[in-house]
């Protein structure tokens, strides 16, 4: 199905105002693009980045876009629209530029014009990365394939930090051993620590949303006699020590607790972390080697960073 996409460059003033009026019109939602989105301070709750592209906004004021089913009434809808927002001036709203676009979109491209872009993706001797949707059939016989929907995750599993700690994971993962995965997300390291051999793995994230889609992605791989995820701060709801403890997330997230991985990493077992970004390798590093760990290796992908370390 085509619908038409009409777009409105109004100000801050008249959105509430121009909204309802597409509402009326039979639009079943609206985007709003508000060029103040650059400028606003986000609390950082769960040591997200949010980095947003300027040319996704207007420079100035708001655009307000709705989707319109194409008809044999659109025109008359659309002139309708310009004679409402335009008479908002006697209302003594101001309704700025009140510039008008349309263009066409295919329904079709909303839902999957995203899935050409992800495909099954090998990211380490072992492991591929396989959306749902794919029928992929492995090319080795120790090849483990984690399936991922990024419908319900945090991505597709190949960012490089995902990546790293993967390999990480496969370097330092024994039949056996416990595992902890701090700041799970979409739940793709404890997944492959389990596809490793982990006898048990303890999964947590602080977001909600994130503890949900793990739980999904866990079921999903047919992992759930061995991953359980909880929803907590850091390392709170950890109660016994573990033999590898992963952590992907920021670099000052990493170096605020390094003296817990430590009490809570075993004797003798690893500690891979990663979301680092490389102008903070160093000071992950003297972090960790402060609170008592020994750098085994460090793995770079293009700026981003990975570390295994050891607890002597």
């Amino acid at each position: 199905m085509t619908w038409t996409e009409l777009s409105i460059l109004t100000t801050h003033e008249a959105v509430d105002a121009v909204t309802n009026i597409l509402h009326e019109a039979g639009a079943s939602g609206v985007v709003i693009e508000d060029s103040k989105e650059l400028d606003k301070e986000r609390i950082d709750k769960f040591g997200e980045i949010y980095a947003l592209n300027p040319a996704d906004f207007p420079k100035t004021g708001v655009v307000v876009k709705a989707y319109l089913s194409a008809s044999s009434f659109l025109s008359e809808t659309i002139e309708e629209i310009k004679l409402a927002v335009a008479n908002l001036v006697n209302f003594d709203i101001n309704i700025g530029e009140n510039l008008f676009t349309l263009c066409e979109v295919d329904e079709e491209d909303w839902a999957t014009a995203w899935k050409q872009y992800y495909h099954p993706v090998k990211i380490s001797e072992r492991f591929t990365i396989v959306p749902t949707w794919e029928d992929y059939q492995p090319v080795s016989t120790d090849e483990l394939i984690i399936e991922l929907d990024p419908g319900m995750a945090f991505g597709t599993g190949t960012h490089p930090t995902t990546v790293m700690c993967l390999q990480g994971l496969e370097k330092v993962v024994k039949e056996g051993d416990t595992v902890i995965d701090v700041g799970t997300g979409s739940g793709v390291l404890s997944i492959g620590a389990a596809m490793l051999g982990a006898k048990s793995v303890h999964a947590l994230d602080l977001d909600e949303v994130a503890v949900t889609a793990a739980r999904e992605n866990v079921e999903l791989n047919k992992m759930d006699s061995i991953v359980e995820v909880f929803h907590g701060n850091l390392l709170d709801t950890v109660k016994e020590p573990a033999d590898v403890v992963v952590a992907n997330i920021l670099a000052e997230i990493i170096m605020s607790f390094t003296d817990n991985a430590f009490s809570i990493v075993k004797p003798g077992g690893l500690y891979v972390t990663s979301g680092i970004i490389g102008a903070k390798k160093d000071d992950v590093k003297a972090a960790l080697e402060a609170s008592g760990f020994v750098i085994e290796e460090v793995l770079m992908m293009e700026d981003w960073v990975a570390i295994i370390s050891r607890r002597p």
